[in-house]
């Protein structure tokens, strides 16, 4: 049976493995203040940035008159509309999480946005080394997801030692 020593080291490691974790993704709101808009230049926008494995992007915009296609190389140079995309968003305040590294291609698909407007985004998401400074503390949504995963570790945790 777990005595009260073993639960506060239990919930101590979960707090020391767990909260540096919290502190290590930051969100990003596409075009910041302009948002997801056209005859913005997002090439710069995303110039002095470095993405992350669990980075969010945010895309603001109003809702209906832009929207949010995720597609790949070929369909973001030529801004080709033909091709399904990965993933289409299209709620006005998009949020866009990446769990693997490689390059990424955001494209708007309402009319000659992205052909015409260069409302496109390409970023390359890398993966952090040990020792980095952390990011920015993460959104209210993103810490709701870190608080729920340390209640899941300190319940594991706690039915491990009972």
């Amino acid at each position: 049976m777990a005595t009260f020593s073993h639960i506060v080291v239990v919930l101590a490691i979960s707090i020391v493995v767990v909260l540096p974790a919290s502190t290590m993704a930051a969100e990003y709101v596409v075009g910041g203040d302009s948002g997801w808009t056209t005859d913005y230049n997002y090439t710069a926008w995303a110039e002095d940035k470095v993405f992350y494995v669990n980075d969010t992007l945010v895309f603001n915009y109003p809702q209906g008159e832009h929207n949010v296609w995720v597609v790949d190389a070929a369909s973001f140079a030529n801004c080709n509309l033909l091709t399904p995309p990965h993933m289409v968003l299209a709620s006005g305040n998009d949020t866009f999480f990446s769990l693997t590294l490689g390059k990424r291609w955001f494209i708007c698909g309402v009319g000659n946005h992205c052909a015409e407007h260069n409302q496109k985004l390409a970023i390359n998401i890398e993966e952090k080394t040990p020792g980095m400074t952390p990011a920015p503390a993460p959104s209210s949504t993103t810490k709701y997801a870190y608080q729920s995963f340390t209640a899941l570790v300190i319940v594991l945790a706690l039915i491990t030692i009972v």
